[in-house]
């Protein structure tokens, strides 16, 4: 899967997508009838996070539509947006614990958490948690250890089939630097070892790559066993990069 996390920027949707569409012609879901009567959508295989005011302007039947987060509770909550909300405009899934939210906003382990908890037990269901260390903690290799830290929030949760982890190591967000392929897929094979031994259920996650990934350098990940696709940041921006990005995508992993 490849999801846009268009972040706190503006952009000209319509522009965006006759330039996505131009090159990359977007799939219809496929829902599952016993999905269907709880109400619970599968995943498609490309979906956008715009932030929360455009969700409704920016949805489209040929992408799934996304949260960039979510507040555990409602009510008496001034700003917040619950998870009521998300469903209601349509909402299909949900990104989780992003380092900017916890850098900006101070989200820690027991509020990302309660987070989990809320979509969990919504209709929406489907989780994007995103998990990473910062480069004073690779340096030290403490990647592991801090990457299991961050994954003890899913403890005593039976996770569903829609459940994702991005991984997404602090230093290479917005910075051009990345991660070699082979220490990438050897990370995500040990988040999905982690995951599987901590649910309930023995749930074997989705695990995609986001960190400064381009259409110039996707391909090197996407040809990783166990990169199962990307969460694109500011090349998402760009309709027709993102459609490079998503071909790329198509061509090494389905």
């Amino acid at each position: 899967m490849i999801i846009a996390n268009f972040k706190s920027n503006v952009i000209n949707f319509d522009k965006w997508f006759d330039d996505f569409e131009n090159l990359c012609s977007p799939v219809e879901f496929n829902f599952d009838e016993s999905d269907l009567d709880l109400g619970i959508k599968h995943w498609p295989e490309v979906g956008i996070a715009p932030p929360s005011i455009y969700i409704t302007e920016y949805s489209t039947p040929k992408l799934a539509i996304g949260a960039q987060d979510v507040d555990h509770s409602s009510g008496s909550r001034t700003g917040a947006i619950s998870i009521e909300m998300l469903d209601e405009v349509g909402v299909e899934f949900v990104i989780i614990g992003h380092s900017e939210r916890r850098e900006f906003f101070h989200e820690d382990n027991d509020l990302i958490r309660k987070k989990i908890q809320a979509v969990n037990e919504s209709k929406i269901g489907s989780i994007i948690l995103c998990i990473g260390e910062t480069k004073e903690e690779n340096k030290m290799g403490a990647t592991k250890d801090v990457l299991k830290n961050q994954l003890s929030v899913i403890n005593g949760f039976e996770l569903g089939k829609n459940f994702t982890i991005a991984y997404e190591p602090v230093w290479a967000i917005g910075s051009g630097q990345t991660p070699e392929p082979k220490d990438i897929n050897e990370i995500h094979k040990y988040i999905k070892d982690v995951v599987q031994s901590t649910s309930t259920n023995n749930q074997v996650p989705n695990v995609v790559y986001g960190g400064s990934v381009t259409d110039k350098n996707a391909e090197s990940f996407f040809k990783e066993e166990f990169v199962d696709g990307a969460l694109v940041g500011g090349a998402s921006l760009n309709g027709t990069t993102f459609a490079n990005i998503v071909n790329i995508w198509r061509e090494n992993i389905i």
